[in-house]
């Protein structure tokens, strides 16, 4: 029987072939007018197919607006640029906190994809977050978001941000700052978006003669980060005068410290390290990442020789970016320091640093690095009165335990950001 049954297979197998090879032969035979007629009609019913898809995407009920594209009463949508940063991301915590609806734009170069995750997770709904991958330095991408968005307010966050880094690719800073910023000005005005929180910095004034600094302190500028910064403050001013756009300006001194909760904290790439905040180092020389601590700079006319710094808590720093919104009228301009009004030496944040890791941090003391300047801190007293903020979080060895005590959860920060290419 098993001969007999594979006697019938083979000559099934036999017999199909042989059918498929007259089918196939018959094919060969037909009238090419035939042939030409069926391929025509393939061609008509897929210009057909193309010229629907077409009129129905023209169509207004094609694209169903989403709730980001459209004004809602009672929801205020923020657009918040480099929110996938260390302070734009802390920022839209605090807004999707307080009810605001937010949209994230980040092309990813300094941020991180792992903080928008964390976003998204913990706010799901709909109508909440949506994250925008998008480069600021591409000017007909950035008008057609805002062409199919409402935004209602804009902070504007994103841009590079290390002294060192300024004075070895000044041209970057220019670009990514100073040009980026008026692109976004522009999308603003041509699309109706009426406000403007501004993330500026203290770096504008330079090196002051006289400490504390205020708002009226005169802007002098010594590295290409301030310099950058002070021309897109100077654009910002200029195109105010012949508007009614609100505006608020917020230079903010020494970022440090992390989200309370443990959901967001500072991850900076590992080849900025050499540029980055002196909080990033401290912690990377507690993790042994690497071998010790620089500090830069020991013969300033301080009071024991480093630099004097005004350490702001990102908190506090967010909390005042809330309250600038909250703030901001039509035809206004406000300019305001952010920082706690105390002056902290380098040293004395390292010693703190060594306290909050609880590891002797090897530190080694060189020259001063290019830029640099002796002594800087704020004199709050305006963002006081007018906004009603005043910093909290003033315990710089708090606000270090807090900002530790993530980066030990997060070894590997936020992980490897992916490289995007379309809207999450």
């Amino acid at each position: 029987m098993k001969d007999l049954s594979m006697l019938s297979f083979t000559r099934t197998r036999t017999q199909q072939r042989t059918n498929r090879s007259l089918s196939l032969s018959a094919m060969d035979l037909e009238d090419p007018k035939k042939k030409t007629n069926f391929l025509g009609n393939i061609i008509m019913a897929a210009a057909l197919t193309a010229l629907f898809i077409l009129m129905l995407k023209q169509s207004p009920s094609f694209n169903t607006p989403t709730q980001f594209s459209r004004h809602e009463a009672g929801v205020t949508h923020v657009l918040v640029t480099g929110g996938a940063g260390y302070i734009g991301s802390h920022a839209a915590l605090r807004l999707l906190k307080d009810s605001y609806r937010v949209t994230i734009m980040d092309n990813l170069s300094r941020g991180n994809l792992g903080a928008i995750k964390v976003l998204q997770q913990l706010f799901p709904q709909s109508g909440r977050l949506q994250f925008i991958y998008a480069d600021l330095g591409d000017k007909k991408s950035v008008n057609k978001i805002f062409s199919e968005n409402a935004f209602d307010a804009v902070m504007h966050f994103a841009a590079v941000a290390y002294v060192g880094e300024s004075t070895l690719d000044p041209l970057k800073y220019y670009h990514n700052i100073t040009s980026n910023t008026l692109v976004v000005l522009e999308a603003m005005a041509a699309h109706g978006v009426k406000t403007l929180i501004y993330s500026s910095t203290c770096a504008t004034y330079g090196e002051p003669e006289k400490m504390p600094i205020t708002e009226e302190t005169p802007q002098h500028p010594i590295n290409p980060y301030g310099k950058a910064k002070k021309m897109a403050e100077d654009i910002i001013l200029d195109f105010h005068k012949n508007s009614d756009m609100a505006v608020m300006i917020l230079r903010y001194f020494n970022v440090i410290g992390s989200d309370a909760d443990g959901m967001l904290g500072e991850s900076p790439r590992p080849e900025l390290r050499e540029h980055g905040r002196i909080s990033g180092a401290c912690f990377d020389a507690a993790r042994g990442i690497i071998p010790g601590l620089k500090v830069r700079g020991t013969d300033y006319k301080t009071t024991d020789g480093t630099c004097i710094r005004d350490y702001i808590d990102v908190t506090d720093l967010v909390d005042a970016h809330v309250k600038a919104l909250e703030k901001a009228k039509p035809s206004h301009i406000g300019v305001y320091n952010v920082g706690t009004g105390r002056g902290r030496s380098v040293k004395e944040f390292v010693e703190a640093c060594k306290t909050a890791t609880g590891v002797p941090i090897k530190v080694d003391f060189l020259p001063r690095r290019p830029g640099d300047y002796a002594e800087v801190y704020s004199d709050p007293t305006k963002i006081r009165s007018e906004l009603n903020w005043t910093a909290k979080h003033t315990n710089l060895n708090e606000s270090l335990l807090i900002a530790w005590t993530w980066q030990k959860a997060h070894l590997d920060g936020y992980g490897t950001p992916q490289l995007m290419s379309a809207q999450i």
